[in-house]
């Protein structure tokens, strides 16, 4: 059965953006501590960075790093997290995640302005719409071929989908820093909770992996 899933990197202070961005460093330091854990395992450094050393931590980090990847048949994003706020003029753009993004499934972007659908190496399609939530999952689901349907981000994209009730399972691995300012992924969802089996779990990087699982969508 299909299951949609979410997985999110958040601060102490509940933050899943970060505002560091300059034109120079387009993703600011501050997302670098963020996914720090994440980007040092061996999972991470393979799928996305595409570093073939085998180098890398193991252990409770890649463990969660390698279920993001696992059973996903298709992907849901919003247009920031592809990346059409920063190049929205611009035909040409083809995203952050290179010419062989790690996804390798269908991934659908969510957008105002839809454009032709990218073909890209290694099994990545990006197709663009406009559409509600559950619109999205139900084109999602239907190209996933039984395999789950992960709604990537960012943070507001994610939120819309917990707000309607569609997401299965949430991962958020919370890292041991402050930001202060951003998006906050857990504003208007008091209760969250109650829908789901709650648990959680301690890596030594200091990052606490919480996660939040439903056994039958209502």
């Amino acid at each position: 059965m299909t299951r949609v899933r979410v997985d999110l990197n958040i601060s102490l202070d509940g933050f899943a953006t970060t505002t560091d961005q300059t034109p120079e460093n387009p993703f600011g330091d501050d997302w670098g501590r963020l996914t720090a854990a994440y980007a040092a395992t061996r999972t991470v450094r393979e799928r996305v960075l595409h570093d073939a050393s085998g180098e890398g931590t193991t252990g409770v980090d890649d463990r969660y790093a390698a279920r993001y990847f696992e059973d996903v048949g298709a992907e849901i994003m919003g247009a920031g997290m592809f990346g059409l706020h920063a190049n929205p003029d611009d035909p040409h753009w083809r995203g952050w995640w290179g010419d062989e993004p790690p996804f390798r499934v269908p991934v659908f972007v969510l957008t105002h302005s839809p454009r032709p659908s990218m073909e890209m190496a290694g099994g990545t399609t990006f197709h663009f719409l406009t559409a509600s939530p559950e619109e999205a999952l139900r084109t999602a689901a239907a190209a996933a071929n039984d395999g789950d349907v992960r709604v990537g981000g960012g943070a507001s994209t994610v939120r819309d989908f917990l707000r309607a009730g569609l997401v299965d399972d949430l991962h958020v691995g919370i890292a041991p820093i402050l930001l202060g300012r951003g998006v906050r992924l857990w504003d208007d969802l008091r209760g969250l909770e109650s829908g789901y089996s709650v648990s959680s779990e301690a890596a030594p990087s200091g990052v606490t992996h919480v996660t939040f699982r439903r056994e039958v969508r209502s």
